[in-house]
């Protein structure tokens, strides 16, 4: 159990059978009545953030959360692997559990998978990538002032 003095960003709890990751936070004491903490809240699971409000002293549970390195190998019709690099166990994630990554995906980069109580919560790409530019639109004059940029894709 931790209490809301323990906040602190990039922490993860357990709200409604929910894992949320802590964003933003601001402890609020106001002149009339007791003091209170504002939070921004990720969901681990689907990305969505919430605004919640808690009382200051207010425990809840913390969420143990395992990151492990793993290689996407390739995909197939049904799904998308990956190896964990210390003990080569693959797995298969779906398109829906990855969709926002799934353009981003090179074969032999290393990702960070998360987990949460041995079920996969998501996939989070490393901060900086090589990717190739395979396409660009044409600049068209009269769209700018200095000189006519491409459009990549």
């Amino acid at each position: 159990m931790i209490s809301t003095s323990d906040f602190k960003r990039g922490l993860t709890i357990e709200l409604k059978g929910e894992i949320y990751s802590i964003v933003d936070f601001q402890h609020v004491k106001p002149g009339k009545g007791g003091a209170f903490v504002r939070t921004k809240l990720k969901n681990v699971k689907n990305g969505l953030v919430v605004d919640k409000t808690f009382r200051a002293g207010e425990k809840m549970e913390q969420a143990i959360i395992d990151r492990k390195t793993m290689q996407y190998l390739y995909s197939d019709g049904s799904g998308y692997n990956f190896m964990n690099k210390e003990n080569y166990e693959q797995i298969s994630l779906s398109k829906d559990q990855i969709s926002e990554i799934t353009d981003f995906l090179k074969e032999g980069n290393d990702v960070e998978v998360i987990f949460c109580k041995s079920e996969i919560m998501g996939v989070e790409l490393p901060n900086f990538m090589s990717l190739k530019v395979i396409k660009t639109m044409p600049g068209v004059k009269g769209n700018t002032v200095s000189g006519a940029l491409n459009q990549q894709l």
